[in-house]
């Protein structure tokens, strides 16, 4: 036997609930296979709703738009080759998650999803049914199994779908990015294969929703785990796979192999994708933040001028008696880097003025942290009233070892709309700063070279908010810190365990209180970039009252 086959593979940006402008898109994809000359073509996984959708689906009157607007996809795509492509189905009194073939103008088939996630940032059981395993679908010349997402993590789906006949695993996703997630994807999928001694079609989609960011990197495996095909990371792409058929089946032939990046490229390459698609799907076009001549608004300045360009970057410099010339010089030197707007508004006429209405009711009480706190909310004032008054969003720049203990005020520098650096460690800002001058990419709109003076990487980090304050005072070293934080967090450990590998108990115990303390801070945080297995937010889901504490 002989054959050939060609697949579109349509790895692109959805909108959640822009229900027409993603139908636009899969039509887009589709008349570029038909042009290519496809035999199918593939979109991820609820492309047509966005993903994720999450309670959006169990609206009745937004489950039935998007199954008028498949239908309508349909007949847009009567001439030419098959398209799959995910949505919410709704049929029985229950909803799936469901794949669509669509062919001479009409949806022929349905594969619903069966395994249906629920961990990390997936509830998928308290939205949809499980649906039964699909058999394989007749695609012109071969048999195409279709497993959505997690029922590719398991091998009952793929093998029921191989015994009954698929020549052709094409698997469609929503799989968001977190660290080393890709190495995770290639092992199941490598394992899916060896046991079907199928080739296999991962196809993954791309962009920003929320605190989540979906990194593309869609792959083709021939049967023996062999790489075929690698698509690029955060970036939209529509490939054309082709495969042969000889006597052992069918297989792809070479096509593009794009070279993954490492970990702290990936983590700054989805800091700044996610916080492009937050804005622009948002509906802001500009971003403005207070650059305090520190390392962690230096950084998120330098994200958001290369997300949104520096030109629709505003930064404030808001200086008090305790700003050092040195912050000063710090901040003119980081915006006069990036090519950004930079502009100082002194807070001490307001910190004055506050001070003297609160003054009687503060008689006889020594100034303590509620002064500093005042500062910082004073600057958030005057950032919003900016983000207001010019329609510019206000990104938040605490990092995540001082957002899990407490180390950032609440209606202060807490006040904004997106935090890309919220999921990243001090230690890894530190890194990501020293990467970025030493690197730069074409997906980058800020400039080349050193836009970050060391200086502000090596200083010792400080709020400013009294004389002669660093943050070490109260906290230990952060890389200290943020071992014990990564052991309490992503690991899950155990105090004993942790004061096993040779940390300080009265250190570790007074994190472990700090990160229990500020739970109320991180529930009303702003949404920021999800960069590992354990963000704040959805993946880790604490109550604000709880007075346990480990007793070991």
């Amino acid at each position: 036997m002989s054959g050939k086959f060609r697949l579109t593979m349509a790895q692109l940006n959805p909108v959640v609930g822009d229900l027409a402008g993603n139908r636009a898109k899969a039509l887009a994809a589709h008349r570029a296979g038909r042009a290519a000359g496809a035999d199918f073509v593939a979109l991820p996984e609820m492309f047509l709703a966005g993903y994720q959708p999450q309670d959006l689906v169990l609206k009745p009157a937004f489950t039935a738009h998007a199954m008028a607007e498949v239908r309508t996809l349909a007949a847009d795509c009567a001439e030419g080759p098959p398209l799959g492509i995910g949505l919410p189905w709704a049929e029985s009194g229950r909803l799936y998650n469901v794949y669509a073939i669509l062919s001479g103008g009409r949806v022929t088939a349905i594969a619903r999803k069966h395994h249906l996630p629920n961990y990390n940032v997936f509830d998928e059981p308290r939205l949809y049914a499980s649906g039964p395993i699909s058999g394989p679908f007749a695609i012109g010349p071969l048999r195409m199994g279709t497993p959505i997402c997690e029922d590719a993590w398991y091998d009952d789906v793929t093998e029921a779908m191989a015994e009954s006949g698929a020549e052709l695993l094409m698997v469609s996703n929503g799989s968001p990015y977190r660290r080393n997630k890709y190495d995770v994807r290639m092992n199941h999928m490598v394992s899916r294969v060896v046991e079907t001694g199928l080739p296999l079609v991962y196809l993954n989609f791309v962009g920003g929703q929320d605190d989540q960011v979906f990194d593309g990197g869609s792959f083709v495996l021939n049967p023996g785990g062999r790489l075929a095909v690698q698509l690029p990371v955060f970036e939209e792409v529509i490939a054309q796979v082709d495969f042969e058929q000889g006597a052992a089946g069918w297989r792809a032939l070479p096509g593009r192999l794009d070279l993954l990046p490492e970990d702290t490229e990936l983590d700054y390459q989805a800091m700044v994708l996610s916080l492009r698609d937050y804005m622009g799907k948002s509906g802001f076009a500009r971003a403005l933040l207070g650059l305090s001549g520190g390392v962690d608004s230096a950084l998120v300045a330098t994200i958001a001028a290369d997300a949104l360009g520096p030109e629709n970057l505003r930064c404030v410099m808001l200086p008090s008696e305790f700003t050092s010339a040195e912050s000063l010089e710090d901040a003119a030197a980081v915006a006069g880097a990036l090519g950004c707007r930079l502009d100082s508004l002194p807070i001490e006429a307001g910190r004055a003025a506050i001070g003297a209405t609160l003054a009687p009711l503060f008689k006889g009480r020594a100034p303590d942290v509620t002064e500093e706190n005042i500062q910082s909310r004073l600057r958030g004032l005057m950032l919003m009233a900016l983000s207001n008054k010019f329609g510019e969003m206000l990104l938040t720049t605490g990092n995540k070892s001082e957002v899990a203990v407490g180390y950032a005020t609440i209606y202060g520098d807490m006040a904004g709309g997106y935090n890309p650096v919220k999921d990243l460690y001090k230690t890894r800002v530190f890194e990501s700063c020293r990467w970025r001058n030493a690197n730069h990419r074409p997906w980058m709109k800020g400039p080349a070279g050193e836009v970050i003076p060391p200086r502000v990487i090596d200083k010792p980090p400080t709020a400013e908010l009294r004389a002669n304050q660093k943050d070490e005072d109260s906290l230990p070293p952060y890389p200290v810190l943020d071992a014990i934080l990564e052991r309490l967090i992503e690991g899950d450990a155990s105090v004993a365990a942790i004061v096993a590998e040779g940390f300080d108990r009265e250190t570790v115990k007074k994190v472990e209180r700090l990160l229990y303390l500020s739970e109320y801070k991180r529930f009303q945080s702003a949404p920021g970039t999800r960069l590992t297995r354990h963000a704040f937010w959805l993946d880790r889901r604490y109550p604000i009252v709880n007075r346990w504490r480990d007793p070991t």
